[in-house]
């Protein structure tokens, strides 16, 4: 799988799945599934846009569970035509939501696939209904585990210091 750095690469047309992805948990996996599923349908590349290192990490200094080489690995796994892999670092931060989704027009989205909580641009500036006001969004709900309770890499990140079994589960690629 090619990975291009932001606007390094232009497409005709692309189904994008966007997030930090880190540790390509279930979760993960059904967003980044889902823009498969569609680009594939639509007859266009898919194409994860990432980050390295998660603005998780970058603001308040959380584990890393993937390092950018696996993430990049377990993505291309999914069956993902490209990535983008942006350079997480103070500069990237102070980027302005409407400069991010500048970048992405680059890419000709027919749909993007993100979760819920979504946020991009400096101080988390952009959300969804701001990302949806120009392209088409699709959003994919919270993937739960067998207990009920959300998997979300900040879960992982406590799971892998308190029960690692319970971690690995959750990471599990199908």
């Amino acid at each position: 799988m090619p990975v291009f750095a932001p606007r390094q690469l232009c497409l005709g047309a692309s189904v994008i799945a966007i997030g930090a992805f880190d540790g390509v948990h279930r979760g993960h996996q059904k967003v980044i599934g889902s823009a498969v599923a569609s680009a594939r349908q639509r007859g266009c590349p898919s194409l994860v846009y990432t980050f390295d290192v998660p603005p998780k990490a970058f603001f308040s200094g959380a584990r890393v569970i993937t390092p950018v080489e696996e993430k990049i690995r377990k993505i291309a796994g999914l069956g993902v035509a490209c990535a983008v892999v942006a350079p997480f670092d103070r500069d990237y931060a102070a980027r302005t939501a409407e400069d991010f989704m500048a970048e992405l027009a680059l890419l000709n989205p027919q749909e993007i696939w993100v979760g819920a909580d979504f946020r991009f641009g400096a101080k988390s500036a952009g959300d969804v209904t701001l990302l949806a006001s120009r392209f088409v969004v699709k959003v994919v709900d919270p993937v739960c585990c067998g207990r009920g309770e959300v998997i979300s890499s900040s879960r992982i990140r406590r799971l892998l210091h308190d029960d690692p079994a319970a971690a690995r589960q959750l990471l599990a690629h199908n």
